[in-house]
């Protein structure tokens, strides 16, 4: 898996925010907020909630990414 991109903060700290609430299903909370958003036609918001999905699953994985020091 390439490392993603994380764009600010407000990424973090929907990620977290999704993780806390949702736990084990915060992955599938992000993808359902990037459906609604896509259907609403709102592509900005698609984009960011697909970003938040993939820090999600970085957030969650054991394994580590890129250079470790």
């Amino acid at each position: 898996m390439d490392s993603p991109f994380i764009h600010g903060r407000l990424a973090l700290s929907d990620a977290s925010d999704l993780i806390e609430r949702f736990g084990d299903d915060a992955g599938f909370e992000a993808a359902a907020r990037a459906e609604r958003s896509r259907d609403e036609g709102n592509v900005a918001r698609f984009c960011h909630w697909r970003q938040i999905e993939r820090v999600i699953a970085t957030l969650s994985s054991d394994e580590a990414y890129g250079t470790i020091h």
